[in-house]
């Protein structure tokens, strides 16, 4: 059991984290016009089919963007900052909120390359985060 939120392991929640837990990033993948889509959803945002596949990420990207927290907004995280949340842009383009968990806030920089790694923070979640490359 966690103290710290989770998500919800239900619809299409419950089969990206149940990726994740088999070690393995996988995003929705729309059949019609083959646009890349996260969060996933009933429809793609491109063309509106409900038509999809889960696709393997190679789980490699690079820094978008990140804020720095200097104080927690949630009683669960109160002795963790300062953190800096980041927006990872994979290799496929599909972006996600996370954690470079080898990297000090201040050494994070706009286009560093990072890979994938997996924490597993209860028996049932799995949560992805990226550590750097090179």
């Amino acid at each position: 059991m966690s103290a710290r939120p989770l998500p919800q392991l239900t619809g299409f929640a419950k089969e990206f984290y149940g990726f994740c837990k088999a070690r393995e990033l996988r995003f929705q993948r729309c059949a019609d016009c083959s646009a890349w889509r996260h969060v996933p959803r009933e429809r793609c945002g491109e063309c509106g089919s409900a038509k999809f596949h889960w696709e393997p990420s190679s789980g490699r990207g690079r820094v978008f963007t990140w804020i720095v927290a200097n104080r927690s907004m949630h009683p669960a995280f109160s002795s963790d900052p300062p953190v800096a949340p980041v927006v990872v842009e994979t290799d496929e383009g599909v972006r996600l909120v996370s954690e470079v968990v080898d990297c000090a806030p201040a050494d994070l920089a706009v286009g560093m390359p990072v890979e994938v790694v997996y924490e597993d923070v209860t028996d049932e979640v799995t949560l992805p985060k990226f550590r750097r490359l090179g």
